[in-house]
């Protein structure tokens, strides 16, 4: 059996004038501020309550391939998976869709903070494994 998919999250929007910049097509900060909802909608999708609570997020990196632009009216779907966690660093891809066409895929990287110390923290592993499957504990170090 092959490894377990990390869970996904998904919400739709239809575009607002105050997305549409001068070329007449979304801007491209708004492509940055959906990917910023998706990726705490999916924090808040699979994390406990008292995680959400205890826990921030603040972006490190975004890496953007445009496809298509979006304009006024149009239904978009903003899909985000985790890919992998590596220490207080998540790893996002979000697709961003207007029907079958692609409009933007998007690689991110997170940092997660303590939202006391605001310093980064390592999630608890079985918060983890609300999102990626863990890896089979093989009796190796």
């Amino acid at each position: 059996m092959g490894p377990t998919p990390s869970q996904s999250y998904e919400y739709d929007l239809d575009v607002a004038a105050d997305e549409i910049d001068e070329m007449g097509h979304v801007n491209n900060a708004v492509y940055l501020k959906w990917v910023q909802a998706a990726v705490l909608g999916h924090w808040r999708r699979f994390a406990p309550k008292e995680a959400v609570a205890t826990h921030l997020w603040v972006a490190l990196k975004h890496e953007i391939s445009y496809f298509n632009p979006a304009f006024l009216n149009d239904h978009v779907v903003v899909g985000v998976v985790l890919e992998k966690l590596l220490g207080a660093r998540a790893f996002y891809k979000t697709m961003i869709k207007h029907g079958d066409d692609v409009l933007a895929e998007v690689e991110s990287c997170w940092c997660c903070l303590d939202s006391a110390t605001r310093k980064p923290v390592r999630l608890a592993r079985d918060i983890v494994a609300r999102f990626l499957p863990l890896e089979p504990d093989t009796g190796h170090s």
